[in-house]
């Protein structure tokens, strides 16, 4: 893969031009983490709403029917329910994790398997999650599918 990046101040905005031979699974991977960089969510917090990137979620959780939207730094209310938000962020590397989690995989420092085939997660802020046995196939499937991507 030959990468070219073009800097000119005369220019009015940023463009991402990919050519390619046919849109194979990495290609498409690479566009849906440029589009990560673009997407917002809405969250509540002291009565202010805020905009968050999506590249700057842990996790999301829903807690006695409510989302909350999870950062390094801070904790969110969204109006969405969990469901809605796992549709939106499908193609990325958001991933159901429990009924009432939804886990960014960029954001896992490590894992470790559990007794009755759920994982616990450690997170870049090294808060611990679990993975059900039900969601634990999806996570490894990620797993496999980056290992399989470095190395090629």
């Amino acid at each position: 893969m030959k990468i070219t990046l073009n800097q000119d101040p005369a220019f009015e905005d940023t463009e991402v031009i990919i050519n390619c031979p046919a849109a194979d699974e990495d290609i498409l991977r690479i566009v849906a983490l440029l589009r990560i960089f673009q997407q917002k969510l809405t969250g509540v917090k002291d009565g202010q709403t805020h905009l968050i990137d999506l590249k700057e979620l842990l996790y999301i959780e829903s807690v006695d029917k409510k989302t909350f939207f999870y950062t390094a730094e801070s904790v969110y209310e969204s109006p969405l329910r969990l469901y809605e938000l796992e549709e939106r962020l499908a193609g990325t590397d958001f991933f159901r994790a429990s009924k009432s989690t939804i886990v960014n995989f960029l954001k896992i420092r490590s894992l470790c398997p559990e007794m009755g085939g759920r994982m616990i997660l450690t997170m870049e802020n090294g808060e611990r999650l679990y993975v059900s046995r039900q969601y634990a196939v999806t996570l490894k499937e990620k797993l496999h599918n980056l290992e399989r991507r470095l190395s090629k």
